[in-house]
């Protein structure tokens, strides 16, 4: 077009017209007007030339694991997913393709296959094979990503898939008597196979090699009674490791005002510091200790003179317990826990109510040679009335202690000699405390108002226990996800219904899981795909009696028989028919 101008405009001025006359003028301007809209058109972008914009950003807006919305973690994922991450536009399908992972422990990727929907704004992502169950995966949205036209992604995306376990029966069905047998026996074991050779002593944990518990030696010394009498040992070989152990109680071991430390050496009995204030007297673990040691006097009551021997060396160690000085030497009415050689009461700690520490003031005021006054029961441990409760939970009355009952631990340890069964004194029916404290333990649980991974009627118990974090005492109000076997299988008197289920979801479902040379492993966390490898004395020892206490009552028979305890029972006005 510009060149017709040039040439027309060159044809006038051949005309040889003066554009100073009239008529070049006239003919000058003529042109103009004809070609002005003329060359207008021609400097005009030809539509078929690309028009250039700007990148288009993204960001990612959704993820979807099957139909359930992710936000930085799926927890107790199904292992056959179609996964949709919607996008804020149109992806590079291609980069998309090779920089989006699913990877299994967040290195291996997995075979997929991707689609797009929405435009190219959603990538559909379908592994090839189920996923490995109980396992961790990382699925990663890198921030080099791109959009159709090269936009950037806001940032980079990490999401945490942890999914869920394998549904198939593990083992199958036997009895559930068989099945108690089978618990009990391997939990038992644990004392049994992993004693201290010297002591016979419990240890602490698997793989504590020195360290020796006192309070866990106690609830192991209830197991073997109770092993004896499902003849998984002889009579014979029990008393015989009784009367080691009891040999090096009397003997070897360091006592403070006849108190032993939480922990101890198994082979030289000197005490293990706890922790650095905590190295002499742990009068709560040595109360455990002689709860089993006074069971085993009730139980070996024969004339045999190993037996006579037993009894009395449990005698000299039952008598050398100096409960009154706990109570700063008779100048409070509150029991201590702890007393150090080095830093006295450094730690402070009373005991008092509503916990784990019954039976530590049943024995200080059963004791025959150093008992302590009744007030240290009424106002120090029950101090005057305040230890109740009173609230429901659940629709359930809890009498005593915390909101929520607490960690079951409560409700085991002083439970494993004494009967709660129609058992009271001025402040709650014990009996009522206990199942009470199960059941909201359970229905919590069951509710899962924090929505923690795989909680249900059949996966319930919080306690003190291992967690993948350390160690920790999980209950309603301290909640981490976390599932402790002991809880409610230790459980088992008050709530057998509701611990049947627990038992035989921990077997036949999880047991590839938990089932191990010893029983139930310690602990486990779906939600962070974790199962311990530990074993505790504390956890294993209520699993064996309290088993056996809900099948026969034993161990609770054999404890409550004892004269001193019956008498020091009667001192804090408790009533139940086995004290008449």
């Amino acid at each position: 077009m510009l060149n017709l101008y040039i040439a027309l405009k060159n044809k006038v001025n051949n005309l040889n017209f003066s554009k100073h006359t009239t008529t070049g003028r006239i003919l000058t301007w003529g042109l103009f007007l004809l070609l002005f809209p003329l060359t207008a058109l021609a400097c005009k972008k030809d539509p078929k030339d690309p028009i250039k914009t700007e990148p288009s950003p993204i960001q990612l807006v959704s993820v979807k694991w099957n139909q359930f919305n992710v936000y930085g973690i799926r927890k107790n994922a199904e292992v056959n997913p179609t996964v949709r991450l919607r996008f804020s536009n149109a992806l590079d399908t291609q980069l998309a393709r090779t920089t989006i992972k699913l990877k299994f422990n967040g290195i291996v990727s997995v075979d997929a296959r991707y689609s797009f929907e929405n435009s190219d704004s959603t990538l559909v992502l379908t592994p090839l094979e189920p996923l490995k169950y109980y396992s961790k995966y990382v699925l990663s949205i890198p921030n080099t990503l791109k959009s159709f036209n090269g936009g950037n992604i806001a940032s980079a995306s990490t999401i945490l898939i942890r999914t869920t376990w394998d549904p198939k029966p593990k083992f199958s069905r036997i009895p559930l008597n068989e099945l108690m047998n089978s618990v009990q026996q391997k939990s038992f074991d644990y004392f049994w196979d992993y004693a201290h050779p010297v002591s016979k002593l419990a240890r602490e944990r698997l793989g504590s090699d020195e360290t020796v518990t006192s309070g866990g030696s106690g609830f192991g010394i209830m197991a073997g009674i109770s092993a004896v009498s499902r003849n998984f040992i002889t009579k014979t070989e029990f008393l015989d490791h009784m009367l080691t152990m009891t040999d090096f109680l009397w003997n070897k071991a360091q006592v403070f005002h006849g108190a032993y430390p939480h922990w101890l050496n198994g082979t030289t009995g000197r005490v293990i510091p706890f922790s650095p204030n905590d190295d002499g007297a742990d009068l709560v673990e040595t109360s455990y200790l002689i709860m089993g040691l006074l069971s085993a006097k009730s139980y070996f009551n024969s004339s045999d003179p190993k037996e006579v021997q037993l009894r009395a060396e449990i005698d000299s160690i039952w008598h050398r317990v100096d409960w009154n000085w706990f109570t700063k030497n008779g100048k409070e009415n509150t029991l201590y826990w702890h007393w150090s050689p080095n830093k006295g009461y450094i730690m402070n700690m009373p005991i008092r109510g509503w916990n784990e520490c019954l039976i530590t003031h049943v024995l200080a005021a059963a004791s025959p040679t150093h008992p302590v006054k009744t007030d240290v029961y009424h106002q120090g441990w029950a101090k005057n009335g305040a230890m109740k409760n009173g609230k429901s939970f659940y629709g359930i009355k809890l009498p005593l202690g915390e909101d929520f009952g607490g960690p079951l631990f409560f409700s085991h340890y002083s439970f494993l000699g004494i009967n709660p069964k129609d058992l009271s004194d001025d402040y709650a029916d014990y009996w009522e405390q206990n199942r009470n404290h199960s059941l909201i333990n359970y229905e919590y649980c069951k509710a899962n108002p924090k929505n923690q991974a795989g909680y249900r009627d059949s996966m319930w118990g919080l306690t003190a226990s291992d967690n993948p974090w350390g160690y920790n005492a999980h209950s309603p109000t301290n909640d981490l996800g976390v599932i402790t076997p002991t809880a409610a299988l230790s459980a088992f008197p008050f709530t057998p219904e509701e611990s049947t289920k627990a038992l035989e979801f921990f077997y036949y479902t999880m047991g590839d899981l938990l089932w191990k040379k010893y029983g139930f492993v310690d602990a486990f966390c779906v939600g962070d795909v974790w199962a311990a490898n530990s074993f505790l004395a504390i956890d294993q020892g209520p699993i064996v009696v309290m088993m056996e206490n809900y099948r026969t009552q034993l161990l609770w028979n054999l404890f409550t028989a004892d004269s001193d305890v019956k008498s020091g029972m009667k001192r804090l006005n408790f009533k139940a028919p086995y004290l008449n």
